[in-house]
């Protein structure tokens, strides 16, 4: 068999599934009503100039957390035994079992007035008996349910990339004199740059777009250009055609942040890993 015969399925695949959804989206993007082409769907892109740098934003912060919280698990998993390895990724993806919306739903309940947090704040004494700790309809919250949601896909592509690390190599540094924070810079930090790379691009990507996470977790409060799109597609007053043009503007920008993402980390490639 030869490889272009190989390749078929997939080529046929991509076609259906991306090809031909990039031209519907691209239509709709460039034309009105009646069909014509027009512009004038770009131009009003500008109206949501603010909630896109609100989404940007929040994204970027719920990426932050989740890398700095992952960071730590996934070095920590990659030290331990094999067996160990394997119960911590399992427990790791645990939560990726159940549904996203319904785990969204679990963080309304704790986060509520009349939660369960504030329940427990109320019982201990945090708070007074009729006082309220304001947590839903938050910033915060949305914020908070992004990093919970997409966690695991920071975790994962850093245990991947550090579980492969020679560890002959952390040994030389180690021999050559370097303490620990030395090691950490110069070695670890370098060598598991791809799985930052991955994760950031696989955490950033779906944060700047939700929006069940939005509308569940910040109300109408905090509205994110995900939330934007979904009203230009459901609703009475829909408009396919800006909705297809701010999809499309979403595309665009997170194509050039996955290639400034992908830039850094092949100019640390070209750099020997900054083992300088």
């Amino acid at each position: 068999m030869s490889k272009r015969t190989a390749a078929t399925p997939f080529a046929l695949w991509m076609g259906i599934f991306t090809v031909v959804p990039m031209a519907i989206v691209l239509w709709f993007a460039f034309t009105d009503e009646t069909g014509a082409f027009t512009t004038a769907n770009i131009a009003k892109i500008w109206q949501f100039a603010g909630t896109y740098v609100d989404s940007i934003w929040m994204g970027a912060l719920a990426t932050v957390i989740c890398l700095v919280l992952a960071y730590p698990v996934a070095l920590s998993i990659s030290r331990k035994s094999e067996h160990m390895q394997r119960t911590m990724v399992m427990i790791v993806m645990l939560p990726m079992w159940m549904n996203f919306l319904l785990r969204t739903y679990a963080w309304m309940t704790l986060l509520e007035n009349n939660g369960l947090i504030n329940q427990f704040l109320r019982t201990i004494g945090v708070i007074g008996p009729d006082a309220t700790l304001s947590m839903i309809n938050t910033d915060g919250a949305v914020v908070l349910g992004m990093v919970y949601n997409f966690l695991p896909f920071m975790i994962l592509p850093l245990y991947s990339v550090m579980a492969k690390m020679d560890h002959r190599i952390i040994e030389a540094a180690q021999d050559l004199g370097c303490n620990s924070w030395q090691v950490f810079r110069r070695v670890i930090l370098p060598l598991s740059a791809p799985g930052i790379v991955s994760g950031v691009t696989m955490v950033f990507v779906p944060a700047v777009s939700t929006f069940v996470i939005s509308k569940l977790l910040g109300g109408s409060k905090y509205m994110m250009i995900g939330d934007v799109i979904e009203t230009m597609f459901v609703g009475d007053g829909c408009d396919y055609n800006v909705g297809a043009a701010l999809s499309l503007v979403l595309m665009v920008l997170m194509l050039i942040c996955m290639s400034l993402m992908r830039k850094v980390d092949n100019g640390e490639d070209e750099l020997g890993g900054m083992m300088t």
